[in-house]
């Protein structure tokens, strides 16, 4: 099979995704800044997981630039990603409705940490199906990238029972780790 249906399904979801995480913003009370600033938690926590939405789709585009044939197996394991990507959303407005306490804070990181075993497990599904000298297997030789964010996620979830900020900090971290797409599949595919 091809990848392109998966590819579009995909896009799609992390859309409607984006335009919950939108739909879910108050309004201010009345016209003035003060009233804007009132909103910082919750404009706050929107951007971080419209970055990390962000990241996703960026990534998982590049991923499948590489991929060359996906399966049934592919399909439940993206399906398993998009899962726990959906959950952003509700993890995002009870963080900042929460102005970033401990427990909100540490089932934001507990889904982030989710989203990236999803998709460790995605990456690892596609080697299955992919010929050892494959751009696809080359560029995904090593998993260091994704051991380390699960690693920094539980770190980071961790220290949300010590001081939330770290946490956040930490969360901040590894999104900044993924901000440019990896570039070992576009070392490959040139």
């Amino acid at each position: 099979m091809k990848s392109s249906r998966l590819e579009s399904f995909t896009d799609g979801v992390l859309a409607i995704i984006i335009t919950l995480m939108v739909l879910e913003l108050d309004t201010p009370k009345d016209a003035s800044l003060e009233a804007l600033a009132d909103q910082w938690n919750s404009l706050l926590s929107f951007l971080l997981s419209f970055i990390y939405i962000g990241i996703y789709w960026n990534n998982h585009h590049h991923l499948m630039h590489a991929v060359e044939k996906i399966s049934g197996k592919v399909l439940w394991a993206n399906l398993h990603l998009l899962l726990w990507i959906s959950m952003i959303p509700f993890a995002t407005r009870w963080m900042g409705q929460s102005f970033f306490q401990t427990v909100p804070v540490a089932i934001y990181g507990s889904v982030l940490f989710m989203a990236s075993v999803a998709w460790f497990l995605l990456i690892t599904t596609l080697k299955r199906y992919h010929q050892a000298e494959s751009h696809f297997t080359k560029a995904q030789k090593s998993d260091k990238k994704e051991w380390i964010s699960i690693i920094l996620y539980c770190i980071g979830i961790a220290f949300t029972f010590i001081k939330p900020y770290v946490g956040i900090i930490i969360y901040l971290s590894v999104a900044a780790f993924w901000f440019i797409p990896d570039r070992r599949i576009e070392n490959q595919l040139k």
